[in-house]
């Protein structure tokens, strides 16, 4: 970007940079398309932007501007939120005289930030935040507590709506230089790498704690009764056979390509009939 003592530059008031945050925020996926996906959303949470950047009656101004927002576009929505910010104050420079602007550098600093951003958010909200908050809050309900699931909605709603307003004004005040140098910095591999492993062990915590397999396989020997769970299987390793299972259901899902309705059918049905035959 130049220089902003070049141009008088006018900024959007402090009202209007939070309405486009939350218009993006819960209506980043209105309209959502193969075509486009998130572009319409994109636009809207533009719109308080472009009405008070241009007069009513600049109408040229107004549709260019809108025509710069209807593009392809998808990323994570709460990261994605430091691009709308950072359209913003792109707007603002356009809107003061730098069209050069809306014509190469925002579709390309558009296109070149979603893909980064959508990888870290996706992996910070899936592999991280959801199960760790997942694994206190079912531990909570299976005891009765009524807490497990409003404290999961609670933290996990606070913990996204600061994910996207600092994002969004990383975006607005700090500009492409401050988003670029967190790309490129090495830190998005450390997080993902971090994430892996925390998800892993989580992910491990709960098949050990809530998923429930055990077989009721016993045969009578001269020396006594001869239970195939305790006498077996917890021998060579307590809940082996939930681990299995939890394998077993990635390698279908992951290597094969089940999807996750199929899956649940297979085991609700194997369920009924192993269950039926007497082995669990």
């Amino acid at each position: 970007m130049s220089n902003e003592t070049e141009v008088e530059v006018k900024r959007v008031s402090s009202k209007t940079a939070r309405k486009a945050f939350w218009d993006w925020l819960f209506f980043a996926h209105s309209c959502y398309n193969y075509e486009r996906l998130q572009g319409t959303g994109f636009l809207y949470a533009m719109c308080p932007v472009i009405d008070e950047l241009y007069a009513k009656d600049d109408i040229d101004g107004r549709r260019k501007a809108m025509e710069r927002h209807t593009a392809f576009f998808n990323t994570e929505v709460r990261l994605g939120a430091a691009i709308v910010g950072l359209s913003a104050a792109m707007e603002e420079r356009i809107a003061a005289g730098e069209t050069e602007l809306a014509e190469d550098l925002m579709p390309s600093i558009k296109y070149g930030l979603m893909g980064p951003l959508a990888g870290i958010g996706d992996t910070i909200v899936q592999a991280i935040l959801t199960p760790i908050l997942l694994s206190m809050a079912i531990g909570l309900a299976m005891d009765g507590n009524v807490m497990g699931p409003v404290l999961y909605s609670v933290i996990f709603i606070i913990i996204l709506l600061a994910m996207g307003w600092y994002s969004f004004h990383l975006g607005y005040k700090k500009g492409d230089e401050a988003l670029m140098n967190f790309l490129e910095s090495g830190l998005i591999n450390k997080i993902i790498m971090a994430a892996g492993i925390v998800g892993c062990t989580v992910m491990g915590a709960l098949v050990a704690n809530y998923v429930s397999l055990s077989t009721v396989v016993s045969f009578e020997l001269t020396t006594g009764a001869f239970n195939l769970q305790t006498d077996v299987f917890d021998v060579i390793m307590p809940k082996l056979l939930p681990l299995l299972l939890t394998l077993l259901t990635f390698w279908l899902m992951d290597k094969k390509g089940v999807s996750s309705l199929r899956m649940m059918l297979f085991l609700i049905l194997g369920g009924f009939v192993i269950g039926y035959l007497g082995i669990i």
